[in-house]
């Protein structure tokens, strides 16, 4: 990860500077999605309107990672009420399909791909969800910059480029998915100019008729149909009936800032629990990449996804409360399981019930009246399930794989379900004040991922690009909500970057390490408040950009 040594500020790791900018600021995971949020902005357009934009242009520009047959999250800073508000923009399975079924078929597991694991894709409900309440310009010129770059085409960049012929390879044999994504019969290289006049198309009916053109219209029916004559349950019914929700955001204390997360059914909490194990320590007397910090990493890691495993679902289904599992009490009694000398093998997933009641797309903005939105969007295992209804320019996500099918789990699939998720929107306040908007995308790393960078900016004091491009650890377990519990200690996986001796001491305490830089540690965007100025920050493990004005 040394790749900038040469540079005469920051760590060595760090490969560029911080952006800065006193008006607004955009961070994303593609330059020209960054450039549209700025553009809407400086339009008259809100953080909300610039967050829109540019998440429907990374759903034609950035199709391996979100699209709008995917799920949304969001966590908007309100400048003007001085609150955080959340949203759950996420479907629900379809009423036709029962555990009942899968079981008399012969399923262990929910398939990854094809019909089956697809459910309701919530994104375009949570546009006008976030639009109706904190928009400003109409939704037709929200659109139209991903609607003109849809029909005129773009370069495909490099990193998307590398995804985007893995997706191709996996999922082209499913209906309609080459015909879109694959021109030419395969995917995009680098530099090549993509367009998706059928995106442009289903984006201009959005726009026109508003999120009851995608949920009531012709296009809920063409997804409907599509999926009746491939195999799949999804129906008319299932898109007409789906609304999103307005929730509260859960935060737990770390060394005096708050941050924030949304409830299940995200697994957001998981990475408060991580940091509330963590503040029991002297982290910053460790010192980064120290064999003791990252030794407690990984077993605080362990714990809280044995809890992610057994307690994360849809709220409506969960047998614990939120406020337990995030509470300092709870977080005591897990922390004095760990052994600073050893790694565990397994542990038990906790019982909150003994204590008194008490591959995605991430990008943030801030605008000039000092609002901020964290939002994410996916599809799931990159471009989702393969499913391409036609003339649609979108493939359908596969969220639905993540239900298990242990009868009597809290995340076992039912019917009008919605399926535990692993797409959290982070953020973070200070003294009452917004502090920073950030995200960490990539499956199960992502809860690992913003416990590093809040790490990594609270306790050894690395400003927001340094936080980021620092190299990362990731543990693998078998602790995954459709699997059995972790029994043999799983696998810790470096970023190159880390000493010698770092990564011995950890072999000698037990863990299991490889050092390999995989694509598996995430892609991460963050803005920061500081005095009178926006600080914004994007990964050098993508493609992405921040910029601001």
């Amino acid at each position: 990860m040394s790749l900038s040594a040469d540079r005469v500020t920051g760590p060595e790791f760090v490969t560029r500077s911080d952006v800065l900018a006193p008006a607004a600021m955009a961070a994303t995971s593609h330059p020209l999605a960054t450039q549209i949020a700025l553009e809407i902005m400086r339009q008259g357009g809100s953080a909300v309107d610039a967050a829109i934009a540019a998440n429907a242009a990374l759903g034609l520009m950035e199709p391996t990672g979100c699209g709008i047959g995917g799920d949304l999250f969001a966590i908007v800073w309100d400048a003007e009420s001085g609150r955080l508000h959340g949203l759950n923009a996420s479907g629900r399975s379809p009423r036709a399909l029962s555990l009942e079924w899968f079981q008399d078929n012969g399923f262990e597991r929910i398939p990854r791909y094809g019909p089956l694991p697809v459910s309701v894709p919530g994104a375009v409900d949570g546009w006008f969800e976030l639009h109706g309440r904190f928009g400003r310009l109409p939704m037709k010129e929200v659109l139209a910059p991903a609607i003109r770059y849809a029909r005129e085409g773009f370069p495909v960049t490099e990193v998307i480029a590398h995804y985007w012929a893995i997706n191709a390879e996996r999922l082209g044999e499913y209906p309609g998915f080459a015909e879109v994504f694959m021109p030419g019969g395969r995917a995009p290289a680098k530099g090549e100019i993509f367009r998706n006049p059928a995106l442009a198309d289903t984006y201009e009916k959005i726009a026109a008729g508003g999120r009851d053109a995608f949920y009531r219209g012709e296009i809920a029916r063409t997804i409907a149909a599509y999926m009746q004559a491939n195999g799949g349950f999804l129906s008319y019914e299932d898109l007409a009936t789906h609304s999103s929700d307005w929730v509260e955001p859960v935060s737990a204390s770390y060394r005096g800032y708050d941050i924030w997360q949304l409830p299940p059914n995200t697994q957001g909490i998981a990475g408060l629990q991580i940091l509330q194990v963590l503040e029991g320590y002297d982290i910053a007397g460790m010192g980064f990449g120290s064999a003791d910090y990252m030794h407690l990493f990984i077993e605080a890691k362990k714990l809280a996804f044995e809890d992610r495993a057994r307690f994360y679902a849809d709220p409506d289904f969960m047998d614990v409360s939120v406020a337990k599992l995030i509470s300092d009490e709870y977080a005591a009694t897990r922390r004095s399981l760990i052994d600073l000398g050893k790694a565990a093998a397994s542990y038990p997933h906790g019982d909150p019930a003994v204590l008194r009641d008490g591959d995605t797309i991430y990008l943030t903005v801030a605008d000039a009246e000092g609002n901020m939105v964290s939002l994410i969007q996916s599809n799931y295992r990159g471009m989702g399930s393969g499913m391409t209804p036609p003339g649609l320019g979108f493939v359908l996500q596969d969220r639905g794989e993540m239900f298990s099918l242990q009868p009597g789990h809290p995340n076992a699939f039912a019917p009008g379900k919605r399926p535990f998720t692993t797409i959290i929107p982070g953020f973070v306040t200070k003294d009452g004040k917004p502090w920073l908007s950030f995200g960490v995308m990539g499956g199960g790393m992502q809860p690992q991922g913003h416990a590093q960078v809040l790490v990594n900016m609270i306790d050894f004091g690395m400003e927001p690009q340094a936080a980021g491009d620092a190299p990362r650890m990731r543990h693998d377990g078998s602790s995954e909500p459709t699997d059995e519990r972790m029994t043999d200690g799983g696998v810790v996986r470096l970023e190159q970057g880390f000493a010698p001796e770092a990564i011995a001491e950890l072999e000698r305490r037990g863990h299991r390490v490889e050092v390999r830089n995989d694509g598996g540690y995430g892609g991460y965007q963050a803005i920061r408040r500081d005095d009178g100025a926006w600080v914004g920050a994007s990964e050098s493990r993508k493609d992405g950009h921040a910029a601001g004005y």
